[in-house]
């Protein structure tokens, strides 16, 4: 079994609790995951079964998609509303245009201190275990780009909100929330989370733990699983002839502009042998050389 499989993952699961479930499922071993989600998120965590965990470092498209509910007046040492309450603010004066107007300077590219409770290595160790020990390190900025932040709902008798935010891999949602917050002199919690998006996939191609159960005793889990090469689809095609489908099945490097249709652009690409299968991605380099860069054969 290999193919790609999205998971709407249920509140208070690991993304690794996520993995195990679906392995003690397939009895395959080699599965994986793209994106971590927090035990309190919910929605898009796309499952990568057998050869498919191949690709989880080269997908073309990983930007992410979340609705995130908020609350003002509050901050906590985890910057969600499961975290040890650190101070309150008067909220009140704030209104709904307050907030519109404030997001917009998170959109763009901004840099984010990590939360001390993440799974950011620092020397070695793991934030979130520090921070366990009530230590707290100095942790570098790092880059996100928000390509789309927008208000969808605000009540200001109860200070609670929504937003909806496409940005990149790696933004961490609760810290746009915190720092939003600490913009407005009033701080700021995250209360719930869910990705509607990771890459290609939406929580319309999304299916519960419990599915993913009945369609394996059914026989029928190979259906819904996505194939590799469709995950893969912004990437260009190189079709080989026979000859040179020999050679690559063999780790042999092609001269790139020898193969028919190549346009010789340095790259990544699908390889196709000349029966029409999906055998491999391909990189072209700088010399026009074609070589392998993961293999599904």
């Amino acid at each position: 079994m290999n193919g790609i499989i999205c998971i709407n993952k249920p509140m208070d699961f690991t993304s690794f609790d996520v993995v195990a479930k679906i392995r003690s499922i397939v009895r395959i071993k080699r599965i994986g995951h793209a994106g971590t989600l927090d035990p309190m998120a919910t929605g898009v965590l796309p499952i990568f079964i057998g050869n498919a965990t191949k690709v989880c470092d080269i997908l073309p498209n990983n930007d992410k998609g979340y609705r995130a509910g908020f609350k003002l007046g509050l901050s906590t040492n985890t910057q969600d509303i499961t975290g040890e309450i650190l101070y309150r603010h008067d909220a009140s004066a704030i209104s709904e245009d307050v907030i519109s107007n404030a997001i917009r300077s998170f959109c763009g590219e901004i840099m984010q201190i990590p939360p001390m409770f993440s799974a950011v290595k620092i020397d070695g160790k793991r934030l979130y275990k520090l921070a366990r020990q009530g230590i707290e390190v100095e942790r570098p900025p790092r880059k996100a780009t928000i390509s789309e932040i927008k208000l969808l709902s605000y009540n200001q008798e109860d200070l609670c909100g929504e937003l909806e935010i496409q940005c990149s891999q790696g933004t961490y949602v609760r810290t746009i929330i915190h720092d939003l917050g600490e913009m407005l002199g009033v701080g700021g919690v995250m209360t719930s989370l869910v990705r509607t998006k990771s890459g290609i996939f939406t929580l319309l191609d999304s299916f519960t733990i419990e599915q993913v159960h009945k369609y394996h005793d059914d026989g029928i889990l190979d259906s819904k699983l996505m194939a590799i090469k469709d995950v893969l689809f912004e990437y260009s095609d190189i079709h080989l002839n026979e000859k040179q489908s020999k050679m690559f099945y063999n780790g042999v490097r092609l001269d790139s502009t020898r193969i028919s249709g190549c346009d010789s652009s340095s790259g990544i690409y699908r390889i196709f042998d000349s029966s029409g299968k999906f055998m491999a991605v391909g990189e072209i380099d700088d010399r026009k050389t074609l070589r392998i860069k993961k293999s599904f054969f």
